[in-house]
Order: C-alpha cells, then sequence, then structure tokens
C-alpha cells in the first residue's frame, strides 16, 4: 500500500473521529435561541401586540435551524469521507483514486453547506456558511485533500460552533 494511500485514510479516519466527538451542538443552541426563564407569547398575546419593528425571532429561530442542519450537514459529510476512505482498502485504490473520492466528497460537502448558507436569514450566518463553503471548496481543489482535511477542514466544526448560533 502506497504511503499516500496510508496517509489519507489516516487523515479520513482523524477527521471524522474529531468532527464526531464534537457532539450534538442543538442543546447550547436553543439555550441561546431561548433564554432560561423566557417563555413563548400566547396566541392571544401574539394578535394583540404591534408588530416589532426588528425581526429578531424570525431570525433567531431560522439561525437555530440552520445550524443545527449544518451540523448534521458537517457529520455527515466526515462520515461519508471516512466510509468512502475505509472501503477503498477492499477495492485498492490507488493514492491518486483515494484523492479524487475525497475531492469529489469535500465538493458535495461545500454544495451542501451553501444550501444551508441560501436558508439563512442572518446575513452573518450566511456570510458565515457561505465562507465555510469557499473553504471547503478549496480543499476540494487541494492537490493533497487529505493534508488540507488534518491541516484546515479540522478547524471548521469548532469554528461553527462557536459562531453559528443564535
Amino acid at each position: 500500500m502506497s504511503r499516500s494511500v496510508v496517509y489519507a485514510r489516516r487523515a479520513a479516519a482523524a477527521v471524522a473521529l474529531g468532527v464526531l466527538a464534537m457532539g450534538c451542538q442543538d442543546t447550547p443552541r436553543e439555550e441561546a435561541a431561548a433564554p432560561a426563564g423566557a417563555s413563548s407569547p400566547s396566541p392571544s398575546a401574539a394578535s394583540s401586540a404591534a408588530p416589532s419593528p426588528s425581526p429578531v425571532a424570525t431570525t433567531a429561530a431560522n439561525t437555530a435551524e440552520v445550524c443545527r442542519e449544518v451540523d448534521r450537514v458537517i457529520v455527515a459529510g466526515s462520515q461519508k469521507i471516512a466510509t468512502d476512505s475505509a472501503a477503498s482498502v477492499s477495492r485498492d485504490l490507488t493514492g491518486e483514486q483515494v484523492a479524487d473520492q475525497l475531492r469529489r466528497n469535500l465538493a458535495e460537502l461545500a454544495d451542501d453547506v451553501r444550501a444551508q448558507a441560501r436558508r439563512a436569514a442572518d446575513p452573518e450566518i450566511r456570510a458565515l456558511l457561505e465562507e465555510t463553503a469557499g473553504r471547503i471548496d478549496a480543499g476540494s481543489r487541494a492537490s493533497r485533500p487529505a493534508a488540507w482535511m488534518s491541516s484546515t477542514f479540522t478547524g471548521i466544526p469548532p469554528l461553527l460552533t462557536r459562531e453559528c448560533r443564535a
């Protein structure tokens, strides 16, 4: 087995483990969207209240939903990368074939993140996700995508955990 194939598999496994270790971020984001002690307004209160000049509640709800979906997309993409990498052993792929497969997986992941960016109502979240998709696209074009994953991709999930929240 060539050294590049071994390196690609190790990088994919390390990334997948790192992303999966990140865990589910739903609880902190839900808490950020609805502070402790806050209750949702009753239907009668909502209909009698004057419209708010700020769409904060709508943006916050959409942001929480979009951020949860981005988490799911990143984890699913990482699992696909790890699964495909493991399957490459039985298929006896060359290092270049493994790299091409990884590039395709990263391009799909970037498209999935970009789709979530288009859904985001908050312009800051939209910009964050578009930038993230661009970074993942850069990995899909890298000459050594496995090296890109271990040097760059591993920083994306923690960044999204910090920045993508209501």
